[in-house]
């Protein structure tokens, strides 16, 4: 069927919302999964620990490519065969990363298996096309649940698959479990057929205009860019710093990082929230949460049980507060236009995707320079900043466009 003339007429069912929620976790954990096996990939490839970073620098290129190129072709082109397409890509790359042995190859796998790997930012904003306005925050918080956990799980499972097996063994599976994904998803989702309006080169243009002249997409975009920084901050550092205070192995570390799944369930209650009207508490109440966690993660000294169990406490706040202010972010901007979904949440997730690279890479320079002390602070210092930019925007325009279920209309704040 064309969902441009269903969308919204019903609620979506709970089959396809499971199955969109499942495809986005399995999609995003690919961007994920070479963090944990940087070490085992570069003596396999032969890169120098120098360059064994442009193994994720050069995935996180890819997907921001991704979106501010790929995704706005959701506006013009028939969504489920957009999908197909680079879901294929998808396959290819992680197949080919599954047995080269060249370190050029691989790093070139990398990078299209992050552009491949933006399908998840299609589908997100294809699930409220098929839901009724007044559950698109129910809908988007529960397939955001499915991609958040895909982000949390991936590099534990590449932890537990790799020390079973090889690396390799890792991106071998992935490719298996995208082939079937690619088939599924096209045999059973709708068509959306977009009524393309504009040239694909003056869509991404209009990139620019839509950022400008938008300013709720720029703020929203700023919030989360903030807060998933932290977030790439702490689970960068924290590692490194339970292998060096604690001395945990590498499965140690991938039992930790299952700590932190427990924080998705923010993601759903977010988005339910949404829809009755709490958007701009529930904004504040997050960068306050983050804040708190990194002030827990702060007190953590020595190696005792106690350390152990305030780091394990702060992971899952922090967790909750990102992923519960990424569905915000989302409903908000979803309803500022229906025709510009796919760029409105490309632009969007490209800045939040650039403040996790930045937060990674300081996270790196910030514990080698002064410790776990100093990276906790700047954890403490930049969610705190974005509550005094929060609390610059004007109450009453914020509060309409928030709270209000999303229609079809013209930017506004």
């Amino acid at each position: 069927m064309d969902t441009k003339e269903t969308a919204g007429s019903k609620p979506i069912s709970g089959w396809i919302l499971f199955l969109l929620a499942a495809a986005c976790g399995l999609i995003v954990a690919n961007l994920y999964y070479s963090q944990t096996l940087v070490g085992p990939i570069s003596a396999a490839t032969g890169l120098t620990s120098e360059a064994s970073g442009l193994i994720i620098t050069l995935t996180q290129i890819g997907y921001v490519l991704g979106l501010l190129f790929i995704v706005p072709l959701s506006d013009i082109m028939e969504n489920r065969r957009l999908v197909a397409i680079f879901l294929i890509v998808a396959f290819f790359a992680l197949a080919t990363a599954s047995f080269v042995t060249s370190a050029p190859l691989f790093l070139a796998a990398s990078m299209l298996i992050g552009l491949g790997s933006v399908v998840a930012q299609i589908l997100v904003p294809y699930a409220t096309y098929l839901a009724s306005g007044s559950h698109q925050g129910r809908v988007v918080g529960n397939v955001m649940s499915g991609l958040l956990l895909g982000i949390m799980f991936a590099r534990p499972v590449a932890s537990f698959i790799a020390g079973l097996w090889r690396w390799q063994a890792v991106f071998a599976l992935s490719a298996a479990a995208i082939a079937l994904l690619t088939i599924l998803l096209y045999r059973v989702l709708p068509q959306r057929k977009p009524e393309p309006a504009l040239s694909y080169g003056t869509l991404i243009v209009s990139l620019g205009s839509l950022w400008k002249q938008t300013p709720i997409l720029r703020r929203r975009a700023v919030f989360q860019a903030c807060l998933f920084g932290v977030f790439s901050l702490f689970w960068t550092v924290v590692p490194l710093y339970l292998a060096d205070e604690f001395g945990m192995t590498q499965q140690g570390i991938a039992w930790f990082a299952l700590a932190g799944v427990g924080g998705a369930i923010a993601a759903p209650i977010a988005g339910r929230l949404a829809d009755k009207g709490w958007t701009r508490f529930l904004t504040g109440l997050a960068m306050i949460v983050a804040a708190s966690s990194c002030t827990l993660a702060y007190l953590v000294h020595g190696h005792s049980a106690a350390s152990l169990v305030l780091l394990v406490l702060a992971a899952i706040l922090l967790d909750m507060a990102v992923s519960g202010n990424l569905v915000l972010g989302q409903r908000v901007v979803y309803s500022l236009s229906n025709e510009a979904k796919g760029r409105l949440n490309g632009l969007f997730m490209a800045v939040f995707f650039i403040g996790g690279a930045v937060g990674s890479s300081l996270g790196g320079w910030s514990y080698t320079r002064g410790g776990w002390s100093f990276t906790s602070l700047i954890g403490i210092i930049v969610p705190l900043l974005a509550l005094i930019y929060f609390f610059t925007e004007n109450r009453a325009g914020i509060k309409r466009a928030s709270a209000a279920p999303p229609v079809e209309s013209s930017p506004r704040e």
